[in-house]
């Protein structure tokens, strides 16, 4: 069953651009001049491996019902009622107006899931905007350019869960798929990998490096769980990729770790870690991805033990933003080891999707402030942590508020992400935490 999302906002904020860049074709009119768009536009939306109908409608405007603006509203509304989740736009350079205030409220009160985007951020623009967007009480605001194609990795996020449940309501036995993509440096046994999951030669493989040109794609099952199979080009230091052709598999390589759920990272048990390992791994963890260390040819290591621990010290001190990374050996070739590391991909596909009640949240905040007060700010009064939210999965990301989130030293936010990850079993997966100024935003003032 394909799910229908439903573009909203007021006037002018960018529904057009998103819904043209979403289906790949310049369908809608995109003007300046607010109201262009006056009836509701359908077309079939492609995002990664996500397909969906997609609904562009006229901007939400507080009008007369009887007015043309307000028989536009009208079908506004009623695209909402029809769609399995709504995106609702805002304009992050204008800054959050009343009319965005007043339709945040009117779409938290119908019975559809929404995604809140702050758009015309490109180039890091718009942030100031993005961060007042929190008001609108919708969770976590994503930074996009319609016009720009920057955040689609961000959206991609937010609809994939939704799109898994509507495949799991449609089906109570169905498990939603994983995405999992294999990467590492060339010649590290990637695609031998993929071969030996898959149980025959799909790939080509041989001992000459950089033979994967490609991401590919493959649609596979363990024990009955779907799992989109991405065997990856493997990844040289920036300095040595010289070929356009080079570029290229580089480049669709970044692109297939931004659309992966789980990345699993091969290494050569011969060389172990090097720097470009370092690198790759930060930019899965800096893409918020699930990351699973797979050190290959174990069969081929003699001193199993202090490889080890070497191995485990400079994870400990070189990925400092994520403790706990699954560490699993195997021999690709051989076949051994793969079972474990089909555990850990499912295993850490769960700490990554996991949610956890406000509730529960602020009274473990409370608990850490107790035992840990924050710092004198520089006023000599002391910061004050007053309400805490999960504001997202995929990866786990919580908002603080904050008396003076500027006078709260990274070192307190180190010491609630430390405490996150034991007190909620977040090891090994990237965690978020953003401060943001002001009381609960969802109480309001009487």
């Amino acid at each position: 069953m394909t799910i229908s999302v439903a573009i909203i906002g007021r006037p002018n904020t960018g529904k057009s651009t998103l819904f043209n860049r979403l289906v790949g074709k310049r369908l809608a009119l995109v003007d300046d001049q607010p109201g262009v768009t006056r009836d509701r536009r359908e077309g079939e939306a492609e995002l990664g491996d996500l397909s969906f109908r997609i609904i562009d409608t006229a901007g939400l405007d507080n009008a007369d019902a009887e007015s043309l603006a307000g028989r536009m509203q009208r079908q506004t509304e009623q695209a909402v009622a029809e769609s399995n989740v709504v995106l609702m736009l805002v304009d992050a350079r204008a800054g959050i107006t009343a009319l965005d205030r007043h339709f945040a409220d009117w779409v938290r009160g119908q019975s559809v899931p929404v995604i809140l985007a702050a758009n015309k951020c490109e180039g890091g623009g718009g942030e100031a905007g993005r961060l007042e967007a929190f008001e609108l009480g919708l969770g976590e605001p994503i930074a996009v350019s319609a016009e720009h194609g920057e955040g689609l990795g961000e959206l991609y996020g937010a609809l994939q869960p939704i799109v898994d449940a509507d495949a799991i309501e449609g089906d109570e036995e169905a498990a939603p798929e994983v995405q999992l993509a294999i990467v590492g440096r060339p010649n590290t046994g990637k695609s031998t990998l993929v071969n030996q999951l898959l149980g025959q030669d799909r790939l080509l493989t041989g001992p000459e490096a950089g033979i994967t040109r490609d991401s590919i794609a493959i649609d596979w099952e363990y024990d009955n769980r779907p799992l989109k199979l991405i065997d990856t080009a493997g990844l040289r230091r920036r300095a040595r990729v010289d070929e356009k052709l080079e570029k290229l598999s580089a480049r669709d390589t970044a692109r297939a770790i931004q659309f992966s759920q789980v990345v699993v990272l091969m290494l050569d048990g011969q060389t172990m870690l090097e720097r470009q390992d370092l690198t790759i791994a930060r930019q899965v963890i800096d893409e918020g991805r699930a990351l699973i260390i797979a050190v290959n040819k174990w069969d081929l290591v003699k001193t199993k033990k202090a490889a080890m621990r070497k191995l485990e010290d400079r994870l400990e001190t070189s990925l400092t933003q994520v403790r706990g990374i699954p560490v699993v050996t195997l021999s690709a070739l051989e076949g051994t080891g793969i079972d474990k590391l089909m555990a850990a991909v499912f295993e850490i596909y769960q700490v990554w999707n996991r949610r956890i009640a406000t509730a529960r949240l602020n009274d473990w905040l409370a608990e850490m402030v107790e035992l840990h007060p924050p710092p004198l700010a520089s006023t000599g009064r002391r910061v004050r942590l007053r309400y805490m939210t999960q504001t997202k999965t995929r990866p786990p990301t919580f908002a603080v508020w904050v008396s003076r989130p500027k006078d709260l030293p990274e070192a307190y936010s180190r010491y609630l992400v430390n405490g996150l990850r034991d007190d909620f079993g977040l090891i090994g997966v990237p965690l978020r935490i953003t401060l943001r100024q002001g009381k609960n935003p969802y109480v309001k003032e009487t």
